[in-house]
């Protein structure tokens, strides 16, 4: 939600995550490399395979490495990844981390992602960060961040407009800037849960991670409106489910006192289908067709020519502008992660076509305007808007290339991010989180991970 405030090697490869499986229980493979499912070694061989496969990860349990393919080691991805968390986790505090520890309480450590540039914390970093950790088997980082969430962000009052949901800007000292919620942050903090409970099982308490995915996602869909009051802001709200009914898409906001409209990068297929398995079987229909709709709703979004989508959108694909930001209708920076949404959907279901053609086409915009120097943000026609060359950016144009079809091109675009260091000062927030995902997802570590309960 970038722009509602304006916006070593075997050693490193041990430490590093182990790869999940997709369905069932299977040879787990080396971080980073492309896996051929049972028995498989990995490496280079098998990623020509997954290139070719006309199955996504969720059914051959191959995931494709575009480094491995550009002629790294898996082993050399790994320490790059593992390289990237350390330092944007762990690193300096005043020039790299965005990652901070903040004291317990009787649930134990706590921890936050912040927005450096923009000095808050928002739902957005929270579960984003928690999406890295579970990945990359970062368990008490993951604990520690979300004990946060549940303690200065989650809305537990029956009365309040937010109940079932968060706050998505918060200051660091938990004080919230406000107290609406911003649906990516809890589509992001569902699926982690839901991951979390399938690699590391269920705790107790806020650590059940099952109920609380069950019971989140059960709120996004289907919570009655709530009219209330701001606990600490004199503001009455009507918030609702952060999902509309009628067009099966995800909301911009439930503010039912806003006009409702959506944010293409909102748009998560590639959750939504594991929703339509895992998720409460009541509204597993719902999150099938929400998939359905999504990738339909690229297509309406995107310019025909440029592959480009605004940030904010009505829900026939219009632009929309609104007074609190008169760029909502160009494509900036909460776009810019449209296109990682639809190449990971066509990497983990292989269910839409389509969506190669897009990737192609916003690759071949990019590629036209200079690899190094294409500026954040463009009419969507492809007009430049500013010089700024930002490394979010080079991210999410390397994950297209998970769905493109000209290899050649795509290997440019993972070689940008893989060329780029990584970010430090004071847009490390989101240039550094959608670096370090960007890295995972081109080098085969953001995987699907199956409940025990799941599995055949």
């Amino acid at each position: 939600m970038t722009s509602r405030l304006a916006l070593v090697a075997a050693a490193v490869l041990a430490a590093a995550p182990s790869c999940g499986t997709v369905r069932g229980v299977r040879p787990a493979p080396a971080p980073g490399a492309v896996s051929a499912g049972p028995g498989s070694a990995g490496g280079a061989a098998d990623a020509t395979t997954a290139r070719s496969a006309s199955t996504g990860a969720f059914a051959s349990g191959r995931y494709r490495n575009l480094f491995v393919e550009a002629g790294h080691t898996p082993a050399e991805v790994a320490a790059r990844i593992e390289a990237a968390f350390q330092q944007l986790f762990h690193g300096d505090s005043a020039t790299q981390t965005v990652y901070y520890a903040a004291g317990a309480n009787a649930n134990g450590p706590l921890a936050y992602v912040t927005d450096i540039n923009n000095h808050d914390v928002r739902t957005e970093g929270m579960s984003y960060g928690m999406m890295i950790a579970v990945q990359l088997d970062k368990k008490a980082e993951f604990d520690a961040l979300w004990n946060w969430s549940k303690t200065y962000m989650y809305h537990d009052a029956p009365t309040h407009p937010g109940y079932g949901f968060f706050s998505w800007s918060l200051k660091t000292d938990g004080t919230p800037n406000s107290e609406s919620p911003a649906p990516d942050g809890e589509e992001y903090y569902a699926m982690a849960l839901v991951f979390a409970s399938a690699r590391w099982g269920d705790g107790r308490g806020i650590y059940d991670y099952r109920a609380a995915a069950d019971g989140l996602l059960s709120d996004m869909k289907n919570r009655e409106p709530i009219t209330g009051p701001w606990a600490t802001q004199a503001r009455t709200e009507t918030d609702g489910a952060e999902f509309n009914p009628e067009h099966t898409m995800v909301r911009f906001t439930p503010d039912l006192r806003r006009p409702d409209h959506t944010d293409p990068s909102y748009h998560l297929p590639a959750f939504y289908e594991l929703w339509a398995r895992w998720g409460p079987a009541r509204d597993r229909p719902f999150w099938a067709a929400a998939a359905r709709v999504s990738r339909d709703f690229f297509q309406k979004v995107t310019n025909p020519v440029t592959g480009l989508a605004p940030d904010y959108a009505n829900f026939d694909g219009t632009p929309v502008v609104f007074p609190f930001n008169q760029r909502s209708s160009t494509f900036g920076p909460d776009a810019w992660r449209t296109e990682a949404n639809w190449s990971v959907d066509w990497s983990w279901w292989a269910a839409d076509p389509r969506e190669r053609e897009l990737s192609d086409r916003i690759q071949a915009f990019f590629d036209a305007k200079g690899l190094d120097t294409y500026g954040n943000r463009f009419t969507l026609d492809g007009t430049p808007l500013s010089s700024t060359h930002s490394t979010a950016l080079v991210a999410t144009n390397a994950i297209a290339g998970l769905a493109a079809t000209d290899e050649a091109r795509a290997r440019r675009f993972a070689d940008a991010l893989w060329n780029a260091p990584v970010p430090s000062g004071r847009f490390r927030y989101y240039d550094g989180l959608w670096y370090l995902m960007g890295l995972m997802h081109c080098g085969g570590a953001f995987r699907i991970w199956t409940p025990a309960w799941a599995r055949p």
